[in-house]
């Protein structure tokens, strides 16, 4: 008697099926925990360096640095090991007729769904803790929601980044051994906090920290904003005396008596613009278009490396 062929299921039935694995997953074997691990980043954060985020340009370049970090943390734990620990599972299944695109695509929609939660739950603790949000929009009609769009944009990069290493490493010990030099190489790399020699600058583009920053410190209106750092560190010699004198503090008193401190601070912002945090539409996508372009790649490339598991030989 011939044996009629085996018919598999759809790629679309297969991609329900293993989303409704990973919501059970998320229910029953705690992987909820990382959306109460996200307030409480969220807050630390907040207390931290929320007092002076889009107030002065010192202020909203760590504020916005330390946002895309609280982005990279929660992206990459949330899939660092959401693969390696179930590659000889994948393994089986790619045997018995389990289609890799339907299986990453109910990992990039799963995924998806938990970096919304996380960059509203960010949200709505600085709110709580009442950190300045930027009043003026760019792309839609309310600014909180341009700043939940990036935070999003972010997240998901860091996330689907660390869904093609999960892919890649064979354990889990391997995937969490590389997340620690990935998490560095996003925060050095990530083109404006940190001074770097101009010959490496290029390579910021590849990070999802150099486009989260640009379109944070953008949607605030960062050039816009007063520089107080220069005025901060004079204050400090004010009391150095010259000849029995306080040459510093008379200054001082000077420029408050006439109120010239404002034009001063905004003076010393003019000579420390940056071009790329003009607060202009097209700053900000191109941000968003770089992290959806990085986004895609990093989703195609865990789908061509899992194509090949059944050669993995361990």
């Amino acid at each position: 008697m011939r044996r009629r062929p085996i018919r598999h299921t759809g790629h679309f039935l297969q991609t329900i099926i293993y989303l409704g694995k990973l919501f059970r997953m998320f229910l029953f074997q705690n992987d909820w925990k990382v959306l109460p691990m996200s307030a409480i980043i969220a807050g630390l954060v907040a207390f931290t360096v929320g007092q002076n985020l889009y107030k002065t340009m010192e202020g909203t370049l760590m504020g916005c640095f330390a946002v895309a970090c609280i982005c990279i943390w929660n992206g990459f734990f949330n899939s660092i090991q959401v693969i390696c620990r179930e590659r000889a599972i994948v393994k089986r299944d790619h045997r018995s007729g389990l289609h890799i695109t339907s299986y990453v695509a109910a990992h990039v929609i799963y995924q998806a769904v938990l970096c919304i939660a996380q960059s509203v739950i960010t949200i709505i603790v600085f709110q709580i803790m009442s950190v300045e949000i930027p009043k003026k929009s760019l792309i839609t009609d309310w600014a909180v929601v341009d700043i939940g769009i990036t935070l999003f944009l972010i997240t998901y990069c860091a996330d689907m980044l660390a869904l093609l290493i999960s892919a890649f490493s064979r354990t889990t010990t391997a995937a969490m051994t590389v997340m620690p030099f990935m998490l560095i190489v996003q925060l050095l790399f990530s083109g404006g906090f940190f001074n770097l020699p101009q010959s490496v600058m290029p390579f910021t583009d590849l990070t999802a920290t150099k486009w989260g920053l640009t379109a944070l410190c953008a949607q605030g209106d960062y050039n816009s904003l007063p520089m107080v750092s220069v005025w901060n560190n004079a204050m400090k010699m004010r009391n150095i005396e010259v000849d029995g004198q306080k040459p510093v503090l008379e200054a001082f008193k000077f420029l408050e008596e006439n109120n010239y401190k404002n034009d001063i601070l905004m003076e010393t912002a003019k000579q420390n613009q940056v071009e790329a945090y003009r607060f202009e539409k097209d700053a900000v996508y191109e941000c968003w278009s770089w992290l959806i372009m990085w986004t895609i790649v990093y989703c195609l490339a865990a789908v061509v490396i899992l194509e090949f598991i059944d050669k993995d030989n361990r």
